[in-house]
Order: C-alpha cells, then structure tokens, then sequence
C-alpha cells in the first residue's frame, strides 16, 4: 500500500498535474476542453420594447492551455452565445468573440484563483429563447458548450425590479462604485457576509420595500432582511449586503420581493447559489463521500482514524489536515495534489460507469492512481476474445489489461493485485 501512495504523489507532482484526459499519445498531458461559468441578469433596456440581458463569463485561468512566449505565458479562447427559438428551429442571432489572457508565470497559469471574467449586453425581445454557450480554447481547440433555457421578461416603468446579482466585490473609487460579480454562485463555510446587486425602476418618487429572504435549501433554514427604499424617478441602483451568513455546504437561493408603500407584492426575483468547503474543490458537496473516496491515496487506519471523528467539526478538521500534509508547497495556499486526485475522482465517476460508481471500477481505480495513462490500445470487437483495452505507462513502464467479460461495458482488470488498493470494491 505504502508504495503505490508513494507513486501516485510522485507521478501527481511531476508531470500529470493538469491532465484532464483519457489518456495521452506522448508523454505529455494536455488539458481537457475548457472549463466555465456563466450568469445572466435582465434589466430595463434604453430601448423602447426590450429588456437588456447582462451575461458573465467566468473562465479559470488552469481550465486554459497557456504557451510560453519569451517571457510570459500567453492564451486566448473564443466564446460563442447562439440564441435559439424556444423549441430551436431557427437561430435567432449569435455572438462570437475572442479572449486573450497574459501571465507572468507558470505557477499563475495553473493557480485556481486566477480566472478570466468576459461580459456582454444585448437587447432583446421578451420572450422564451434557448442559449447554447460555447467556449473553445484556442491552442488546444478543445470546446465545451452548455445549452439552458432563457426567459426574458418585460420590465415596466411604473414600479419594477431587475433580476438579482451575487456580488463577490465591491470597488469604490473617484468614478463611483463599480461591482465584481460571483459569476460561479458559489460562497464557503468562511464567507462572513453575501452582497447582491439589484435595479428598481420607478416612474415617480416614492417609498417601496424590499423584502430579501435567504433559503438553506436542503436544511430547510430560512434568513430574512427588509430593506426600505426612497426611491427616484428613474433608476436606482441598490446593494444589499447579508452579514449573518453561517454558510454550510448546501444549495441556497435568494428572494427578493419588492412592494410598494402599502406592502402590496409587485414583484420578486430569485438567484440560486451554493455553499462549499474553503479550500476544497466546488465539486466535493457531501463530506463523507469525499473520505471514502481517499481510499487510493490514504491508508486504512488514515481512513477510519477521520471517520471515528466525534462531530462534522472534528471531521472535517482532521479530512483537511491529512490533505495539509499531502501539499507540495506549505507556503503556498493552492493544494494541487488535492485538486488533481479529485479531478480524477470526477473524470472516474463520469467515464468508467460500468456496473457501479466509476471511481470504484478497476479503470477508475486505475486512472485515479496513475493518471491518464500514454497509449491506450482498444479491442471492442475481436473474433478471437472479448472486447478488451491496454492501457500503457511509459513512466513506470507498466500496462493494464481491462476484459470485458459481460458485454455491458463493465471492464474488470486481468490478474488484479488486490492487496494492494484495499477496500475498493467494497
């Protein structure tokens, strides 16, 4: 056990760090396609008929190939909005253009801080759209699209509110405020204090309310916070900041209510966000699958050593110090080796399926430990044998064979050395 721990640290430090595919023709890992969020608000357009849609971008400078150039790191990708009609039988226009990002180091390009924030407006008819965004990495070609449905609503002048947007900073300066917006959604258990940012059209000076409600989605908690309004003709530009959070890992959504002077509904609008731990992947939301899933990495009395903890406090603690310790570089705040085996953990899950969870799968075991592996030979018909695959580490000089025995995809390894991966099947 000790020495395929040994191994999987050793190969995650030196060169498979960023591979994010299957596997490899040389040994050189590549990135898989891009990686992004993407938020859109509605406000009141300028122009008589329309509403004017804000979408963000947001692109993690890691999820991005970067080419050294002298001396900095250079990248570019594109972005593609295509607007269907409601049941995508025609197009109804699309917007393309480029991002070009610069870094001066290696480590900046890899950091999971560092992202990229593109934003675009458009006019549009109200109305029910579909929207297919596309990001496509320039130097890898590699895209990934996401397609949801868009409504676009009508905002009046005489008593209206613009849809919500999470706030991530606020930037005051001699031109006034200016706003940083949470593209991702996403808060930690040590975020102190939420802002959203809001429009309130009116066509008169008046007194209105706004009732902001904060749901703990799975835990079923409610927060409430009114706020009063003196508002002008016009626009008014609101902020609203909740300071008693006490985020827990969970779903959240944010009402805003809006009522005029006699406490009449006029009209609410909802953003839904999530709660994950500080200094763990956004994909880790359920931490005692996480524990079980350091069964690869973490001997067995590591394991039951976390989960014996008394309370989720203790557990959690001791889950973040056994990654503490796995950190290449203690002076820095990104834990790469974490973020990797559970990239891995995810690819696994997503990929090899078979009969059960893919990160329990001989491949996902595999994979997870390895990495991408540098060739892969197929065999998914032969009249011979049944379908089987090698996978080939150039590294370590060691291959995998996989048979399918059953036909249903479910590849199970040739002489499996069991011993030494306890409890993965289990």
């Amino acid at each position: 056990m000790k020495t395929i721990l040994l191994l999987f640290v050793f190969l995650l430090i030196g060169s498979s760090l960023n591979a994010q595919v299957e596997y490899s023709s040389n040994s050189q890992f590549l990135k898989s396609a891009p990686i992004f969020s993407i938020d859109a608000a509605s406000y009141k357009s300028s122009k008589e008929g329309k509403t004017r849609i804000d979408f963000f971008i947001q692109v993690p400078y890691a999820n991005i190939q970067f080419v050294k150039k002298g001396n900095e790191f250079l990248a570019s990708y594109n972005i593609t909005l295509t607007f269907y009609a409601e049941d995508k039988s025609r197009i109804i226009f699309e917007s393309i253009w480029k991002e070009k990002l610069s870094a001066e180091s290696f480590e900046e390009t890899n950091s999971t801080d560092n992202f990229n924030i593109s934003y675009k407006f458009f006019d549009l008819t109200p109305g029910k759209y579909n929207l297919k965004c596309t990001v496509e990495d320039s130097d890898s070609r590699k895209s990934t699209s996401r397609e949801f449905p868009l409504n676009i609503r009508e905002i009046v002048d005489s008593l209206d509110l613009s849809d919500l947007l999470l706030v991530t900073d606020v930037i005051k300066d001699s031109l006034g405020e200016s706003i940083v917006p949470n593209v991702a959604r996403m808060v930690t258990n040590k975020t102190t204090e939420l802002s959203v940012y809001l429009e309130i059209y009116s066509n008169k000076n008046q007194l209105a309310y706004i009732d902001f409600t904060m749901k703990d989605i799975k835990n079923g908690k409610n927060f409430n916070q009114l706020s009063p309004q003196e508002l002008k003709k016009g626009i008014n530009k609101v902020i609203h900041t909740f300071t008693k959070t006490d985020f827990v890992v969970s779903d959240y959504s944010i009402i805003a209510v809006l009522k005029d002077s006699d406490w009449k509904e006029i009209k609410r609008t909802e953003k839904t966000f999530i709660s994950k731990i500080f200094g763990v992947p956004s994909g880790i939301s359920d931490l005692d699958k996480a524990i079980d899933q350091m069964l690869y990495i973490a001997s067995p009395e590591q394991l039951d050593d976390i989960k014996d903890s008394k309370n989720y406090d203790e557990k959690l603690n001791r889950f973040l110090a056994f990654w503490e310790s796995k950190k290449p570089n203690q002076n820095s705040q990104e834990n790469p080796v974490m973020y990797e085996y559970y990239r891995r953990i995810d690819y696994a899950s997503k990929t090899f399926k078979g009969l059960g969870e893919g990160w329990r799968s001989d491949m996902g075991m595999i994979y997870v430990t390895f990495g991408p592996p540098n060739n892969v030979d197929r065999h998914p018909i032969d009249a011979y044998s049944k379908p089987y695959e090698v996978w080939e580490y150039y590294d370590i000089n060691r291959s995998f064979v996989f048979t399918d025995n059953t036909g249903f995809g479910d590849y199970r390894l040739v002489n499996p050395d069991f011993s030494r991966w306890p409890g993965y099947r289990n």
